[in-house]
């Protein structure tokens, strides 16, 4: 093959990747909407609820092993796995720092897959590194903000160590999607932030209760789960054509 038909090539399996990939993740989109369907704001907890609502993040991570296999369980696959069994504990108030503990281990996990060499390896530049400090004094602030409300909480003592402990893992987490310089997995690691920081608004009573509040955290919530899980899927991609890159 010469050049040109390499490169066609090269598009048509891309092609036929993404279209396969949009059919592997039609579960999700149903789950999601179905959650969405069925939810309603004073609806007591129940086994049934937490089932729909985690569905969507075990779907995904369906998704990621079918594509990546059994080695991105201490990945994004593993990642997603915790986050389902946090999203199943935040549906019962008593056990949102379970929840919180879990979703601390999905970052971990996250942050791991992000370090190895499935993702194509940067040199840090100087917008990469500016990018680092603003989630820094982002987080930082968000945290301090925080604070005297988290105090006040019923499990003030508890939480206040344990918020902060989580923010440094999200902001570690986020910091490392940047570093991959995917777009799918930087958005998606941004999202994640924002609908953290719009539970934890909530949740602890900084702002007056919002009629879609809930909407708003899940819409984020789901939306920065599929673009990490998509991103993973495509890691492998990037990485060989930053390899021809580097040859040529």
């Amino acid at each position: 093959m010469d050049i040109l038909e390499t490169d066609a090539f090269d598009r048509r399996q891309r092609r036929n990747m993404s279209c396969t990939l949009f059919f592997s993740l039609l579960p999700f989109f149903l789950s999601s909407a179905l959650y969405f369907y069925l939810w309603t704001p004073d609806a007591p907890s129940s086994v049934m609820s937490a089932g729909v609502k985690s569905a969507p993040a075990l779907l995904l991570a369906v998704v990621v092993l079918s594509w990546n296999g059994g080695q991105s369980v201490l990945g994004v696959a593993g990642g997603l796995i915790f986050s389902a069994v946090g999203d199943w504990c935040l549906v019962w108030p008593e056990l949102f720092l379970h929840g919180m503990g879990a979703f601390a281990v999905a970052h971990l996990l996250y942050s791991l897959s992000f370090l190895s060499s499935r993702y194509a390896t940067y040199s840090s530049s100087a917008w990469t590194r500016f990018l680092y400090l603003i989630l820094l004094l982002v987080g930082g602030s968000f945290y301090i903000y925080l604070f005297p409300f988290l105090k006040r909480a019923p499990d003030g003592d508890t939480l206040t160590p344990g918020v902060g402990v989580y923010f440094i893992l999200i902001i570690i987490m986020s910091g490392l999607a940047i570093r991959t310089r995917h777009t799918a997995t930087v958005f998606g690691s941004l999202i994640f932030m924002v609908s953290d920081a719009s539970l934890a608004l909530q949740v602890f009573k900084v702002v007056a209760p919002m009629q879609h509040g809930q909407i708003i955290v899940m819409v984020t919530y789901y939306l920065a789960q599929l673009l990490i899980a998509v991103g993973d899927v495509k890691a492998v991609e990037n990485n060989d054509d930053f390899s021809k890159w580097k040859r040529s």
